[in-house]
């Protein structure tokens, strides 16, 4: 069974974060630079929150907000659902699942070590499902191969 360790060690992508008196513009600007959905907002090496595009497009267009002074701390999502490393994929998938989010910070002990998308989940879900229908073709081969070889 994959864990999420696998999934964010296959990644090996940067950590890219705002903080909370960073504006909305600042914040968009870097998820199109890096061309990412979401942010971890940091405070003092703390995560205290996450800002997509979808909060910021849904807040500074809809409360009609200047995107070059709003700060992040007004828009971003504050209770964030984290996950440890050592859980299984389909751990993170049913949490992502039920909670609607799409973006995930992933933590090895107290460390954040990456970020997880539900595009990264759903690959994973499909490699590990891809190996598990190689492995029994390869047993389905090797016992047929057994049956037959006898005669």
């Amino acid at each position: 069974m994959l864990k999420i360790s696998d999934v964010v060690q296959s990644k090996r992508s940067a950590i890219w974060s705002v903080s909370p008196r960073d504006t909305a513009y600042k914040a968009m600007e870097i998820m199109a630079d890096k061309d990412i959905g979401a942010l971890v907002v940091m405070d003092n090496d703390n995560v205290v929150g996450i800002i997509s595009e979808r909060d910021i497009a849904r807040n500074v267009i809809l409360d009609e907000l200047a995107s070059r002074k709003v700060p992040v701390a007004k828009l971003m999502t504050r209770d964030v659902y984290c996950i440890s490393d050592d859980k299984g994929i389909e751990d993170c998938m049913k949490v992502m699942t039920t909670a609607h989010i799409r973006h995930m910070p992933v933590f090895k002990g107290k460390k954040l070590v990456g970020i997880i998308t539900y595009g990264d989940i759903a690959n994973a879900l499909l490699l590990e499902q891809r190996i598990k229908i190689h492995d029994l073709e390869n047993y389905t081969a090797c016992t047929d191969s057994v049956l037959y070889d006898e005669d």
